[in-house]
């Protein structure tokens, strides 16, 4: 078991930087998850740490160890890709005991550690097939299964579920958190898909043009987003942003926009009122705007008029589109009892207790 560092580390392809700065102390035993869009430098910080890319500056270490020349082979880490990368021609068993082969582990080892692994995913019923027998949820196990018997102080994982359909998706997520717990080493798993960051990591490391924007766990950056990126990227649907100015009046710090004003409930107004007269990014998540009479009790409310655009029928909720007097479009989560249809003016509740103020320049955080 080890912990792994990232001190400085920086990778450029010529003039492109892929990696840019790169700090993080990631604990032994710990999942995190490197998450953002595409091109945005997480897959490249895993194959430095894997070692199928050379660094260009800075240190990685893996425990006390820097492992910047050490072989990928002896770093003491198993990766699973994106592809699987199963040989056709094997058996599941001779897959999941090809490396331990090469290693020349004693058979007996081996058969033990296939077994136990096999056992593990639920695929011991599977060791005799050959992988084109197999589905795609099957076929990741055992590629799961093959990092696994190679015990390995870090599991790296290169978007792993992105070939799977989205209930098998879930099921696998499950079945990968539950795996951490049993195992108990140090994950460390590249996604584009923040739910998956969400639901599995400890801590997640949120990045954009090979810049670390952020690094907590899902909770704290889902409450206390450092800019409007982070803030953008985490929740499903995305947050709302709103062009607006902090106005005083009467006493009462209120945010205005061309299409709604809404006033900012004690103790946010004291922590805000230091920006008053300013312009500001207004951010408020679907999940945070309700529609009357379906207001869960306990909010700070701030009454907003919108007309419903576009409805989605989830079941289980309601997703409304709707616009602003001033025709800006954004997105309300609400109870599913709603009767609302297209074309109708609407009342919203929007909750202030959870709304983020953002600087419209520098887009970070105007929050405490």
């Amino acid at each position: 078991m080890a912990s792994v560092t990232y001190d400085h580390v920086f990778k450029r392809y010529g003039d492109v930087t892929a990696v840019n700065d790169l700090n993080i102390h990631i604990e032994d035993k710990e999942f995190l998850v490197f998450v953002g869009p595409s091109g945005c430098g997480k897959t490249t910080s895993l194959r430095c740490l894997a070692g199928l890319e050379e660094i260009s500056e800075g240190n990685i270490l893996i425990g006390d160890r820097i492992v910047n020349d050490v072989p990928p082979k002896d770093r003491d880490i198993a990766m699973v890709f994106q592809s699987y990368a199963l040989y056709p021609h094997m058996s599941v068993y001779d897959n999941m005991a090809f490396g331990l082969k090469l290693r020349k582990t004693p058979k007996a080892e081996i058969d033990r550690r296939v077994k136990e692994a096999a056992d593990i995913l639920d695929i011991g019923h599977l060791l005799d097939r050959k992988p084109k027998q197999l589905s795609g949820g099957q076929r990741q196990r055992v590629a799961v299964g093959r990092a696994i018997v190679r015990e390995p102080a870090v599991f790296l994982f290169d978007e792993p579920l992105s070939n799977l359909d989205a209930k098998l998706r879930v099921q696998t997520r499950a079945q990968l958190t539950k795996l951490h717990q049993r195992l108990a080493t140090t994950f460390i798993y590249v996604t584009h898909d923040q739910v998956e960051a969400m639901t599995m990591a400890t801590r997640i490391a949120v990045m954009k043009d090979g810049l670390l924007q952020q690094i907590d766990t899902p909770q704290a950056l889902y409450d206390h987003p450092h800019n409007v990126f982070v803030a953008g990227f985490i929740g499903s649907p995305s947050m709302n942003f709103f062009d607006a100015t902090l106005v005083e009046s009467d006493g009462k710090v209120e945010i205005n926009t061309s299409g709604f004003r809404l006033e900012v409930p004690q103790p946010k107004a004291d922590e805000w009122r230091q920006h008053k007269g300013k312009q500001v990014v207004f951010g408020i998540r679907p999940e945070d705007i309700h529609a009357k009479p379906f207001v869960p009790p306990g909010i700070l409310e701030a009454d907003m008029p919108a007309k419903v655009d576009v409805i989605e029928m989830m079941g289980n909720e309601i997703f409304l589109y709707l616009v602003t007097r001033d025709n800006k479009q954004f997105i309300a989560r609400v109870d599913p009892r709603v009767r609302s249809q297209v074309g109708d003016e609407v009342q919203l509740a929007v909750n202030m207790a959870n709304a983020h103020i953002f600087d419209p320049k520098s887009e970070m955080s105007l929050a405490s």
